[in-house]
């Protein structure tokens, strides 16, 4: 290709066309077709009548279900509230009901809802639902704490750009520090945002700031430690992993049980899946199962740290050396040179910001 300026754009095209194709294999793949696979229920009742019904359930559904029997509804309810179930049915020939926990997925209790509603119709009674745990008055579908995820992940990963780009020229301590403190900004964000702003979180803010801060200082120390060696290709890595593969396995808008096994897989370890149980579990069931996504989060934060280590090693062992010349003997051919490269890499920088901001 003879223009430079031409074959320029198309190279920083191939960005966001990759992104136009990673967006919507993830997000087609994710969320268009939910189906329930081994969605776990119970059935409540010890008597052979109520183990013949769950085997009948199970029968019938197929994968679609894990089918469990619990001998009352008092442990039916423990188990939603532990998440271990996403409803249990109680038979009754008079007045049957459904216990739902709609705070732990709204999509989970509607499709319990499909699957039980017919049951009851068949024995011409009407189905009582029983929301166990329901979300705030602010947030009637439980699906805030995913668009609080959004804002979070954005304000981290865009600050990667300005902080491995613009900040190259500084060393790699001072831009993790630099990390640190714009997670503690960017969390103070998610946390006003939950708060005061739209009501999602009304108590625990300050957890809900510190699970925030977990999250959002993995993605950016993370992603300066990886702008050393990827330069304007970490746009896209980010992306990937914090958007394509990232919302979609977090269980803000589908459990894993009604996704394909690979994002279902992925909600087991991924941080947006961390950020997103743990505040629920903060916030709509007594911290029950808390400490196991705080875990996650502070495995990818050390992760992070892991990666700017080693690209602080690796920028040293790639310093230049100063030339040994005698005092005003630099050429001009020379300091040309270096103002020339540091133009470019300054236009570079630039260039990645716009990018990585535009998106």
């Amino acid at each position: 290709m003879r223009s430079p300026a031409l074959r320029h754009v198309l190279t920083h095209l191939i960005t966001p066309l990759l992104m136009c194709l990673g967006m919507g294999l993830a997000y087609m793949g994710a969320f268009v077709t939910p189906e329930p696979h081994h969605l776990p229920v119970a059935v409540v009742g010890t008597a052979p009548g109520a183990k013949v019904f769950a085997q009948t359930v199970k029968d019938s559904a197929g994968d679609e279900l894990d089918v469990r029997t619990v001998a009352t509804r008092g442990d039916a309810v423990r188990l939603l509230e532990a998440r271990e179930v996403t409803g249990a049915y109680v038979p009754s020939a008079k007045a049957p009901e459904l216990l739902v926990a709609s705070a732990a997925s709204d999509m989970g209790a509607t499709a319990v809802e499909k699957v039980f509603t017919p049951v009851a119709a068949r024995e011409g009674v009407p189905l009582k639902i029983t929301d166990v745990a329901e979300p705030v008055a602010d947030d009637p579908t439980g699906q805030g704490l995913f668009f609080l995820l959004i804002a979070v992940s954005i304000g981290s990963y865009a600050s990667v750009a300005a902080l491995g780009a613009a900040g190259a020229g500084l060393a790699m301590r001072v831009r993790a520090l630099l990390a640190l403190g714009v997670s503690a900004v960017v969390s103070g964000i998610g946390a006003l945002l939950a708060g005061p702003v739209f009501h999602l979180a009304h108590h625990d803010l300050a957890g809900v700031w510190g699970m925030a801060w977990l999250y959002s200082a993995g993605i950016l120390l993370i992603g300066v430690g990886l702008h050393t060696f990827l330069k304007r290709w970490t746009t896209l890595t980010m992306m990937v992993l914090f958007v394509m593969l990232n919302f979609t396995s977090s269980g803000g808008l589908f459990r894993p049980e009604l996704q394909n096994g690979f994002f279902g897989a992925l909600h087991a370890f991924w941080n947006g899946a961390g950020f997103v149980e743990g505040v629920r579990a903060l916030l709509y069931f007594g911290g029950d199962g808390l400490a196991r996504t705080v875990w996650t989060l502070a495995a990818w934060l050390l992760a992070g740290l892991a990666v700017t280590a080693v690209a602080a090693a690796y920028e040293r062992t790639r310093r230049p050396l100063p030339a040994a010349t005698a005092p005003g003997a630099e050429s001009e051919p020379r300091r040309d040179s270096a103002a020339q490269t540091a133009q470019e890499a300054e236009e570079e920088a630039e260039e990645e910001v716009e990018e990585t901001v535009g998106v």
